[in-house]
């Protein structure tokens, strides 16, 4: 069936991360203390450690850095105390955002998250105000060309919800969060790699922006996603580069 995920709008999405890999060490150290925190240190018990553990991999951690913050995470060593703090709002053209924190100060966070939505033409909403508008999916995302028989066949087998293709040729395997890493493992296994693989906030519908609407919502989430204290940044915006 046809997905509404546009292959050019993730390769936007991703060249802007790219960009901004001078921040990811300090979110996944973040991510692998409250994982750690919750659930214990043991990779093989604690299934979101072992993603955040991936994540750092992927950004070429120190093997020791990560034991180091599992450590600090689970007592065996002195560390900052992090709570995590989901905000929700509205930016240009009415769409929807949520900004997912990690804070060791509530009330910076909610300050300086507040100020960017005012300052840069978008207005903060209260928790629920945009959630309905997403869902939280195992995500993983093949670029155009690949055997979409053959990601069907696997994903299905694999037990995921849905496999969506896009007007350009990208295909789009989406399943319940706990299935994730399971799903993924037999898609490589079966030698097809996903150019994207997260658990995310998918947004059920987007609207799409364009010249200046376009510049100033990407405006807007680069000055959210700058904030010391933001993990993850998810909107329904489809951005015309």
């Amino acid at each position: 069936m046809a997905g509404h995920s546009k292959w050019a709008n993730i390769q936007h999405r991703k060249g802007r991360q790219d960009e901004k890999r001078g921040k990811i060490w300090t979110r996944v150290i973040r991510e692998i203390t409250v994982a750690a925190r919750q659930s214990g240190g043991d990779l093989a018990m604690n299934p979101r450690l072992r993603l955040a553990v991936e994540k750092a991999r992927a950004a070429n951690m120190p093997a020791d850095t990560v034991k180091k913050n599992i450590d600090k995470a689970t007592g065996n060593l002195e560390g900052v105390s992090y709570e995590e703090i989901r905000y929700e709002g509205y930016g240009i053209g009415g769409a929807a955002i949520i900004v997912d924190c990690m804070t060791d100060n509530r009330v910076r966070t909610v300050a300086e998250v507040r100020h960017a939505f005012s300052k840069y033409g978008g207005n903060m909403g209260t928790e629920g105000s945009v959630a309905f508008q997403f869902k939280h999916v195992g995500q993983l995302v093949f670029a155009p060309g690949t055997n979409e028989d053959k990601v069907m066949e696997v994903a299905l087998e694999a037990g995921v919800d849905d496999v969506l293709t896009d007007d350009d040729g990208a295909i789009e395997v989406l399943c319940a969060p706990p299935l994730f890493e399971a799903v993924k493992a037999a898609l490589e296994a079966a030698g097809l790699k996903p150019e994207v693989a997260e658990v995310t906030m998918r947004a059920e519908n987007t609207i799409e922006l364009t010249g200046e609407d376009a510049l100033r919502m990407q405006k807007l989430l680069d000055v959210i996603e700058e904030l010391d204290d933001t993990q993850a940044v998810f909107h329904n915006a489809e951005i015309a580069s």
